[in-house]
């Protein structure tokens, strides 16, 4: 009985690992493993740095970002991403590939990011990148390439980013930017080369947003004129790819390589330069548009053009007949049409112009700002502002004449006037001093009597006559002459006031 157990124990376990059989009797194929010594995490595969000379035969359906880098990889086999459809990033920097071969990509159609830097790649063919239609940035710096085909980028037309710097490039041609479509790239990095020339028209017609993101510092440029000055206006703009790395500009003043100096340092080397500043670049015409208006912007190339389309400043590709919404149409000739403007519309329209009449790509730039309508100001009514003037005036006038003031403005208007108020009023005795005569209570005849040091003896006209017609002031002892509290008046005889009325 134990055993039996035990069998039944196994058989089951072996069911459930197995799964049980399709309809048709055959049991599933087991999941692709993950590759021998490659780190596995959901959607992520890493065999970065194991020294693997080719890329694992098998890897998982699932993987959506591969990372190969820091191996030795030599070659790719054609196909060997066939069965990666959610393939989105993929990594091979710091590998020994020499090249890439037809086929390399073939099925890598939803692939976003591919990296390639840091490798052996000394050129670029035709077909060397096919189906990576959604490939929007591409990583080739610090490898060996010298030659590029002319439509080696052909077929990404979602590229935004390509990275190109520290390889051995000594041309490139800005007119077809080999095989790309200039209104979708926004970065082009061709620093740390060998480019020996600069076509200054071909540049001049590059669309703002793609000179913003054009690195061309560390390369042997010829100490051109026409290109200082296009450099220069650039770095007036405020283009990110000059201000930021002015310092790196060079070019050759002799045509050796000895002869290097820095581009915006030297002015002695330009100091014969005549020609003319301007012209090189059209400059962006300004347009003001109000909301809900409606906004025309015609794309005049200087010779008829094949293909005509428009970036907005949302960076939105146009083409005929225009935006999905319909809010922007494109008309065959190339003219924009925005039937009612909006604020989301404002900022720089670049129009993009190609054909065989024309000698190089041409860019027309548009700034639109766009501000809501302003209502008319009312017209001036004298009449109205006199009769308003004249029934507040007279309102001011009955509140000032009728209007009591508040108990707080009495007082401060009391304490005014107690300040500006000029000598104090004199006292009464002041007064009756000032219609007396004041006399010595001590004659210089007489040393022996003596007055107090505050006694005054005031003789009064006569105000109002007693029994003599006089009236005697009564001095007290310590009568002061500031505080007169103590001063009494009393009618008396004539021998009583007698004392020095001779005098009067």
């Amino acid at each position: 009985m134990a055993g039996q157990a035990v069998l039944g124990a196994l058989l089951c376990a072996l069911r459930a690992g197995a799964g049980s059989p399709d309809p048709e009797g055959a049991w599933p194929a087991a999941p692709l493993r993950c590759p021998g010594r490659c780190v596995c995490a959901a959607d992520l595969l890493s065999c970065a740095g194991l020294g693997l000379q080719d890329a694992p035969a098998e890897l998982p359906e699932a993987a959506a970002d591969i990372d190969l880098s820091h191996n030795a990889l030599q070659r790719l086999r054609p196909g060997w991403l066939a069965p990666l459809a959610r393939l989105r990033a993929l990594s091979l920097g710091h590998n020994q590939l020499a090249a890439l071969g037809r086929g390399a990509f073939a099925n890598a159609s939803g692939l976003r990011r591919l990296d390639l830097s840091s490798n052996a790649l000394r050129a670029l063919g035709r077909h060397d990148l096919g189906g990576l239609g959604a490939l929007e940035t591409l990583l080739l710096f610090d490898n060996r390439l010298a030659h590029l085909d002319p439509l080696a980028f052909r077929g990404l037309g979602a590229l935004r980013r390509l990275y190109l710097g520290c390889n051995e490039l000594a041309a490139f041609s800005f007119d077809s930017l080999h095989g790309l479509s200039a209104s979708r790239l926004r970065t082009l990095d061709l620093s740390s080369n060998r480019l020996a020339r600069a076509p200054v028209p071909a540049l001049a017609a590059l669309p703002a947003f793609l000179k913003d993101g054009l690195y061309l510092h560390d390369n042997p440029l010829p100490c051109d004129c026409r290109l200082l000055r296009l450099l220069q206006r650039w770095r007036q703009r405020g283009l990110s790819a000059v201000s930021d790395f002015a310092r790196e500009y060079t070019c050759l003043a002799f045509r050796v390589p000895s002869s290097r100096v820095r581009l915006f340092a030297h002015s002695r080397v330009f100091e014969n330069c005549s020609e003319p500043p301007g012209g090189l670049e059209q400059p962006e015409q300004q347009r003001e548009v109000q909301v809900g208006a409606r906004l025309t912007l015609h794309c005049a190339a200087s010779a008829p053009a094949r293909r005509v389309a428009w970036v907005s400043p949302q960076g939105e590709l146009l083409v005929p007949p225009g935006a999905p919404d319909r809010s922007v149409e494109v008309l065959a000739n190339g003219t924009l049409v925005i039937a009612s403007v909006q604020t989301w519309h404002e900022g720089v329209f670049v129009c993009l112009a190609t054909g065989p009449g024309l000698q190089h790509n041409q860019t027309h730039e548009f700034n639109v700002s766009v501000h809501y309508p302003q209502p008319a100001p009312e017209a001036f009514n004298t009449g109205y502002t006199t009769l308003l003037g004249c029934v507040v005036g007279l309102v001011l006038v009955l509140l000032y004449l009728f209007a009591p003031p508040c108990p707080g403005c009495r007082r401060c208007s009391r304490r005014t006037c107690c300040r500006r108020r000029g000598p104090r009023t004199p006292s009464p005795l002041q007064q009756l001093s000032a219609q007396s005569s004041v006399l010595s209570a001590t004659p210089p005849d007489a040393p022996s009597r003596k007055a107090s040091m505050h006694k005054h003896v005031v003789f009064l006209e006569p105000g109002r006559r007693g029994l003599d017609g006089r009236v005697q002031l009564a001095v007290a002892e310590d009568f002061d002459l500031y505080n007169p509290v103590g001063l009494r008046f009393k009618v008396g005889s004539a021998s009583t006031s007698s004392t020095g009325s001779e005098g009067l």
